[in-house]
């Protein structure tokens, strides 16, 4: 599917059709989401080219010309809590330039090892989003973990009705095979059921998934030195990183309101925006986007695509993002993204998606 949409994207940079239509698509501005940077691809076996996960992380070369591109493209870099303010001078027609805010998923350690330095060069202001269960080192990255346990093994077992109980995981297209079966299995599991499969079916294969958490995610002491940068501001990712619209009411409730509770506790910050984990419809939707402004929340992010159009003001718990993807990592891309005209593509000449 990457290899399809890079072609896409690739046909209306060449065809020079964005360019033309972007005056028309382009929003107010846009929020870029990003998970993970990092010098080289994730960790993969050796002689294998195994990486399923490869599209949630960055080049910090990649992050530095993607900074450089948008501030030359005439977009002013502005702390995310400064979004809503704009989308109301965008409603008003007063809007001097477009702008961007930048945010990124989970704390991963890498955000501050390879991430921090390019937004100190830039000047730019970063939100990162923290499930306090991640930082505590006791969260199950389960995605990680499957990733590792496919790529480490060469037959990886299964106890999950349905599915085979083995796959032979010791070539690339072997392991790909196993990824592209396990992976949504796992993925729309009871939230619960998913955490204690994961513990499971990890140890079963000699991974311990908090370690894992430990060795990947920033913890506390960390989290306080981050966010004690002037650039820096911290958002709520929920407690558990659950799929929030696959749980009760009152747990997603409270997974939202604990971990901004917990985050102003440790980090002794004031915490006022929400991230929804995975943030598709699946998982989050009206009820979210409801519990959301009930909390007190000033905005809220999905992962749904799209600029951000004035129109948005009246929707600030259901805000889209555009992500900076390792399958995309290519200024071509990111100017056809710019544009407006694939979000517009994709949503049928819709400016909102917040059903």
């Amino acid at each position: 599917m990457s290899v399809v949409y890079r072609s896409i994207l690739q046909l209306l940079h060449h065809s020079r059709l964005a360019r033309a239509t972007s005056a028309a698509c382009r929003g107010a501005g846009v929020v870029f989401m990003l998970h993970r940077v990092l010098p080289s691809a994730t960790p993969r076996c050796e002689g294998c080219h195994f990486a399923p996960n490869a599209g949630l992380a960055i080049t910090p070369e990649f992050l530095d010309a993607a900074l450089s591109f948008v501030r030359q493209q005439g977009y002013e870099l502005i702390p995310l809590d400064a979004v809503p303010e704009r989308l109301q001078q965008a409603r008003a027609g007063q809007l001097q330039r477009p702008f961007a805010a930048i945010t990124l998923d989970d704390g991963y350690r890498d955000n501050m090892e390879y991430a921090l330095p390019v937004f100190r060069k830039h000047e730019a202001p970063f939100t990162i989003f923290v499930a306090p269960a991640y930082a505590d080192g006791e969260g199950e990255l389960w995605w990680d973990a499957l990733e590792a346990v496919i790529r480490d093994n060469d037959v990886v077992h299964c106890d999950l009705e349905g599915l085979p109980d083995r796959f032979h995981t010791h070539t690339d297209a072997g392991k790909q095979a196993a990824w592209d079966i396990l992976y949504p299995a796992i993925r729309y599991m009871d939230e619960y059921e998913q955490r204690a499969f994961i513990i499971r079916f990890a140890a079963r294969h000699g991974l311990d998934v908090h370690a894992q958490c430990r060795e990947l995610i920033m913890d506390w002491n960390e989290l306080r030195e981050l966010s004690a940068d002037p650039l820096c501001s911290i958002g709520a990712h929920t407690m558990h990183h659950r799929a929030l619209a696959r749980i009760d009411e009152e747990d997603a409730r409270a997974e939202m309101q604990q971990s901004r509770e917990r985050l102003e506790q440790e980090l002794g910050c004031t915490v006022n925006t929400l991230a929804y984990p995975y943030g598709d419809p699946a998982s989050a939707g009206a009820r979210e986007f409801a519990l959301a402004r009930e909390l007190g929340f000033s905005l809220a992010l999905t992962t749904r695509k799209g600029h951000l159009y004035a129109e948005h003001a009246d929707h600030l718990t259901a805000l889209p993002r555009l992500s900076l993807n390792g399958f995309y990592q290519d200024i071509r891309h990111l100017d056809v993204l710019l544009s407006g005209l694939p979000f517009m593509l994709y949503n049928r000449f819709r400016k909102l998606d917040v059903a």
